[in-house]
């Protein structure tokens, strides 16, 4: 079984190497706990994410694709960017907290996740797989559904996040924009998946990945459908509406539970 574990560990060694001999001294880091060290990780690996990804979206479709996407007079502003920044970097030392505990929860055999996709088989893999993403879907919309719901985890959580509710006060760059507490809840779902479903690490790390590349992406308001992904101009409609389009990476949570609107222009009127 430490063999077995040792395969986890190996593997977070391996990312934890990569990312932290790229950006600091080996005396910085080289002295810390495995934890520390995972959780330095996750908090470095997400600025890099959060600042290239949102950056050059930003540059690509404010800048070299101006007008083509997004109409130049709502075109957020840069103090309303600076604010988005801001916002972010706070929220992102919590963040890191919920990959590094799902990582020491892999590690010490808590959870149900394997190593190898060999070790389950094809078939099996992609089953889990499915059952995973269907999991994160459901649990995702119905925390984020119930941040809306529930007055006191609105007012004091999630209306930080809603401050930011005209097209031009939204930039790929608010995707984190959150309160700590709020980011953690509506992140826990990946984790929480790892208990109950046979997870392979490594595609359970890929998915957190995409997590914070579509975060940026559903925060750009570009209104064209892309049918069943929970597109920017789906995603507008929710700050907009308040009552639309909880999901999170597809439209089928809202379609099975009535919450669903489509954008309908390029104007993004609501339903």
């Amino acid at each position: 079984m430490e063999e077995y574990l040792q395969l986890f560990k190996n593997e977070t060694d391996f990312y934890n190497q990569i990312v932290l001999e790229s950006v600091l001294p080996e005396n910085i880091w080289g002295s810390l706990t495995h934890v520390c060290r995972t959780w330095l990780r996750n908090y470095v690996g997400g600025i890099f994410i959060y600042s290239i990804i949102g950056f050059l979206w930003c540059f690509y479709i404010y800048y070299l694709k101006r007008d083509v996407y997004i109409r130049g007079d709502v075109i957020p502003s840069m103090k309303t960017m600076v604010l988005h920044i801001r916002d972010s970097m706070k929220c992102l030392p919590w963040l890191a907290t919920l990959p590094t505990f799902s990582e020491y929860a892999v590690e010490n055999g808590w959870t149900k996740c394997f190593p190898r996709i060999s070790d389950v088989g094809w078939f099996a893999y992609f089953l889990y797989t499915i059952v995973y993403i269907v999991f994160v879907e459901l649990v995702t919309y119905w925390i984020h559904r119930k941040l809306h719901d529930i007055k006191p985890l609105y007012k004091y959580l999630h209306a930080q996040h809603h401050n930011y509710n005209k097209q031009h006060k939204i930039s790929p760059l608010a995707g984190i924009a959150l309160h700590p507490l709020d980011g953690l809840a509506q992140g826990a779902p990946h984790t929480m998946a790892l208990f109950l479903v046979p997870t392979h690490f490594t595609t359970h790390l890929t998915f957190v990945f995409l997590g914070a590349i579509w975060t940026a992406n559903i925060h750009d308001c570009i209104d064209e459908k892309l049918w069943p992904l929970m597109g920017g101009g789906y995603h507008i409609i929710h700050h907009l509406s308040n009552r639309h389009n909880y999901g999170l990476y597809t439209i089928w949570m809202d379609w099975m539970f009535g919450t669903l609107s489509h954008p309908v222009s390029r104007a993004t009127k609501l339903n």
